[in-house]
Parts: structure tokens; sequence; C-alpha cells
């Protein structure tokens, strides 16, 4: 059983998931749990066993020198809940930093969703990222699902029809339907030709689906200006290799081809609303 006394009592809190892995090409959204605990200071909730769900051959832990005096810590790969309270906000968000388990799924699930009623989540939203062939130089597509079709129509959620081999982002959030729980994904489409991390646009693209969902503010930092920089990195590989960039202009075509004008309509009216959500709130303060 998992250790929770002497843990804080929360306020209204949602989660938010991401897991290293199957699930999280050019680490896009481990990145953004990753860029939220930096940026809200989150701090330590609970952690999982790591020996009921890892295989350390596979996922190895990692040694690293202390930082004073001599000797070494071993950090275990497992999953970790922190609390993060956003400056303005009255609520609570709890962010699961996690490597995807080697084994035991179904009990690792039933630890997240035990946590999470412990805690008081209600809703949780979980990120993921896959490769595609979506060019690097047009928007990130965010595609998703939820537990029910009423809670992706509140959201306008575009909903991913894939059906094939799914990872623990798509076994968490059927779990947390089945216990009775709200859950959505939102999944970040990653150029296969540039799969290495990071993937600072698919980030900063899920960053700004999930403060449309959640209508909380998000802290982008850098974000916007590291994406720009990866766009024209990529832009310059892609220009040294004539079949590259061949292929790069026949994504773009067909993406073009594909994009509805009424697509487009919805996409410059969510971006003009998230504008004026950001001016309104820095007015405010």
């Amino acid at each position: 059983m998992i250790e929770l006394e002497g843990l804080p009592e929360l306020v209204d809190p949602v989660l938010i998931a991401a897991f290293e892995g199957w699930n999280d090409a050019g680490e896009a959204s481990s990145g953004v749990i990753a860029h939220l605990e930096s940026a809200w200071k989150a701090e330590p909730l609970v952690s999982l066993d790591p020996d009921d769900y890892y295989d350390f051959q596979v996922t190895r832990p990692v040694v690293e020198m202390l930082a004073e005096g001599p000797g070494q810590s071993i950090t275990w790969p497992t999953t970790r809940l922190l609390r993060a309270r956003p400056p303005g906000l009255e609520r609570d968000i709890v962010l699961l930093r996690g490597i995807e388990p080697n084994m035991r799924w179904r009990s690792f699930c039933s630890d997240i969703i035990y946590v999470c009623r412990e805690l008081g989540i209600e809703l949780a939203v979980m990120l993921g990222a896959l490769l595609n062939d979506s060019p690097h130089t047009r928007p990130v597509p965010i595609l998703g699902g939820a537990t029910n079709s009423g809670l992706a129509r509140s959201i306008n959620l575009e909903l991913s029809r894939y059906e094939g081999p799914t990872g623990i982002v798509g076994v968490l959030q059927h779990a947390f339907g089945q216990a009775g729980l709200d859950a959505i994904s939102l999944w970040a489409s990653v150029p296969h030709y540039v799969a290495q991390p990071p993937n600072p646009k698919a980030t900063l693209a899920l960053l700004r689906r999930l403060e449309d969902v959640l209508e909380v503010p998000m802290p982008l930092g850098d974000l916007d200006e590291e994406a720009r920089a990866w766009e024209r990195g990529v832009d310059e590989l892609a220009s040294q290799d004539s079949e590259v960039a061949d292929y790069v202009k026949e994504l773009e075509e067909r993406k073009d081809a594909a994009e509805l004008p009424e697509a487009s309509g919805d996409a410059i009216a969510a971006e003009f609303e998230r504008y004026l959500r950001r001016r309104d709130r820095d007015t405010d303060s």
C-alpha cells in the first residue's frame, strides 16, 4: 500500500500527467511536466515504489556524483506526483512525472487511481506525443481522447481515430473511465524525420492546448523563442539535403490541401481568444 499519511489537503485539484518512453516522441510531453515543475516550483507529494513496476535491466537507475564531498547518489526510475499552486489560481495542480512501467500495468493504474481518489482528483489530463508525417513548418496537430463524448465536446476536442498498439497513457485513460473519473488525453504530432529531442514546438503546442482545456494560464517562458529557433534549425538542415527538402514540401502541400478553410478559421479564433485572456490577466495584474 502506498504511504499517504501527512499529505496536504488540496483545493479542487486536477492532474496533469506525462510519461517518458513510447508515449513521448521528441520528449514533447515529458517536457511539459518538466517545464511546469520548474515554473511553478512544484513540491513532491508521493512516489510509487519502483520495485513493483520497473525492470532495472531495461530501465536502469542512474548514478550521479554528490554535489558536496565524495560519494554518489542513485536515482531510481519511478513515477512521482508533485503539487503546484500556480500564481493567482485558487486550485491545486498535481503533476505526474513518470517513466512508462515495464510490467504490471493494471496494478500500476490502480495505484495511480487510488492516489488520485485520496487527493480528491476528479479530472486528469494525460499528455503524449507521437511520430507522424506532419511537416515541421506547420502548426503542431493536437489530437486527443476522452473518457466520454460529452467531455470531448465540452472542450472542443478533435478525437483521434487511432486503432492499434497503445502505451500507458491510453491504458491509464481507459482505467480512469472504468473507475468513473474524467480523463482527457492530448497528443502532439512530432515529425518523424526530426524525432530527436527536444522538440520545444510540440511542447509549446501541448501547453497552449492544455491552457485552453483547463482554462488555467500556462507559463510559457522562453518556449516561443526556442520553438522558432528549433524550426529555423530544421529548415537549415532540410535545405542541405534536396531529398529531405522535397519531402518536406510534399508534406506541406498535402497538409495545406487537407486543411479546410473553416478549420483555419477556428484556429485563428482560438488564438485570438487566448490572446484576449492573456491581455485581461495582464491588465488585472
